[in-house]
């Protein structure tokens, strides 16, 4: 967009990736509101650390309940509405939708998408039932005629490195999901919320699937623990959870807790990320923004290697 720069509210701005698509947003010049629940006494000290550290970057904070007139308000003072709420939230997003709907001036809806290309994946039914929540909302999107940008941005890269490898554990064991040869899509948290930003404000990605696919990303799990071990000089012993053992635990653990272990099915024993073409249609991130110098998964465990302290962390989203 010419001019000015956009404005640009982020409801779940205070979340794991919401707090990255901010910082992402000033960074990159634009005139940036996060939208949050009252802070109070119960407001956990992180949340309130966080909501000062923004401040500070000059980020407007607008406090209010998920209410329509509240909701109204903020976006009429916006161009682009970026969305991260957690899964739990996924369908307060319709409030979010008919606000949009009413104000009539968003030049652009970025809903909380963020993981899988939901659209192409048919995983087991708990992870099904989660996607199921969110491509409702992109049918609503595109049936309301919002201009929309849909990101699949695949693995939050330093969650998941943590998860598999668990580098600040002393333990050598590490679980190994089906064989550990399929292949993933880990793309570090900074990456996902800057090609985010830069996708919300870019005329080829109007009413376009956006998929963050970069070719240094793509790693399977034998891979990325070889990988640490030679980095780390750590040896593991793998611990192999088979494919039938997690497609029980699928069925049998109660919800929510059955859906982690069928993201693990989807992403890591069966590879949905990668059991899809890109075709001459489909915009890759790394190539539509070719000059932003992404991080490598090798990069990304040099990173971990230099940090002495875990990154925060967080529910699958």
């Amino acid at each position: 967009m010419e001019g000015r720069k956009s404005k640009i509210v982020i409801f779940g701005g205070s979340g794991y990736i919401g707090k990255y698509l901010v910082k992402a947003s000033v960074s990159l010049g634009h005139p940036t509101f996060v939208y949050t629940r009252s802070l109070n006494a119960q407001t956990s000290s992180s949340k309130a650390q966080l909501c000062k550290e923004f401040n500070h970057m000059g980020v407007t904070l607008v406090q209010g309940e998920f209410e329509h007139e509240q909701i109204l308000a903020v976006i009429k003072e916006v161009d682009i509405v970026i969305c991260a709420l957690p899964y739990p939230q996924v369908m307060e997003q319709l409030k979010i939708i008919d606000a949009i709907k009413v104000a009539g001036n968003i030049k652009r809806f970025l809903p909380s998408d963020f993981g899988v290309e939901e659209d192409r994946v048919k995983p087991l039914p708990p992870f099904q039932a989660f996607l199921d929540k969110k491509r409702k909302i992109r049918r609503e999107i595109e049936a309301s005629e919002i201009p929309y940008t849909f990101i699949s941005a695949n693995c939050f890269g330093a969650y998941f490195v943590n998860y598999l490898v668990r580098p600040y554990d002393k333990s050598n064991h590490t679980m190994v999901y089906g064989t550990g040869d399929a292949k993933a899509v880990l793309n570090y948290e900074e990456d996902i919320a800057m090609y985010s930003i830069k996708a919300a404000n870019d005329p080829r990605t109007c009413n376009r699937v956006v998929i963050y696919r970069p070719s240094k990303n793509i790693i399977s799990q034998n891979d990325l623990i070889s990988l640490w071990e030679q980095k780390s000089g750590k040896n593991f012993l793998k611990d192999f959870v088979s494919e039938e053992e997690i497609i029980k635990l699928s069925q049998t653990l109660p919800s929510p807790q059955n859906i982690p272990v069928s993201i693990l099915h989807s992403v890591f024993v069966r590879g949905d990320l990668m059991n899809f073409e890109l075709g001459e249609d489909d915009l890759e991130a790394s190539q539509l923004y070719p000059d932003y110098e992404y991080t490598s998964i090798d990069q990304l465990l040099n990173i971990f290697l230099l940090h002495p302290l875990p990154p925060a962390s967080a529910a699958f989203e």
